[in-house]
């Protein structure tokens, strides 16, 4: 067995006091990410969804992060894969985000449901023709043959939309996912870390704790 006890690292870089942070944490979550992004990490809309499958068990994937507002984060993805299927059976779920070069996470509990019919197609119809004709072409999560299937699949579909609009197919589209809990994590040195939790609250305000590290 590899022994990885001798991987540390100091997390020096920032802190996060509450007398620096906004009252809505949708707003610090920008300014985060958009400091991330300046930082140069790779794709810092990219994040992990957790869900909870049929078969009991929480399963993690990495997808990106196609829009952010006051009402939750947007992500796209195929309605009847494996995350699709658990999004329908148990809506709540994890996000989380980690830009190691800022030290920082950012982990979002919440509550997931399907975009609107006409925000799928413009994003759909903003797609590179290609990834518009992967999201027809792809059966997401079943078990297929070959590779091979999946690329005569996509030579066939090639033909058929070769200069026309692809239609988004039904099975395919957005989830929003509003956030119940969000928390930020700002590493620290000697391993006491910076955690700030907002949680939503019945009317709506977010209640600010600091949690132990």
């Amino acid at each position: 067995m590899e022994d990885l006890s001798n991987y540390r690292k100091s997390y020096e870089k920032d802190s996060l006091t509450e007398d620096n942070i906004p009252e809505d944490p949708i707003n610090l979550f920008q300014k985060w990410f958009y400091e991330a992004d300046a930082s140069g990490v790779g794709e810092a809309n990219a994040m992990t969804v957790a869900t909870f499958g049929k078969d009991g068990f929480p399963k993690s994937r990495v997808v990106l992060l196609k829009k952010f507002d006051e009402m939750g984060f947007v992500f796209y993805t195929n309605y009847d894969s494996e995350k699709g299927n658990a999004i329908a059976a148990n809506p709540h779920v994890c996000l989380s985000f980690f830009w190691p070069t800022l030290e920082r996470q950012v982990i979002i509990k919440g509550i997931a449901e399907k975009v609107a019919d006409n925000i799928s197609d413009n994003y759909f119809g903003s797609r590179p023709h290609g990834s518009q004709l992967g999201a027809a072409v792809s059966d997401q999560s079943q078990v297929i043959p070959s590779r091979e299937f999946l690329e005569e699949k996509l030579a066939a579909l090639e033909k058929e939309y070769e200069n026309i609009e692809v239609p988004r197919p039904q099975h395919w589209g957005g989830y929003l996912v509003r956030p119940v809990e969000v928390e930020f994590w700002q590493g620290r040195p000697n391993r006491l870390h910076d955690r700030i939790r907002y949680h939503v609250q019945e009317d709506f305000n977010w209640k600010i704790d600091r949690l132990a590290p």
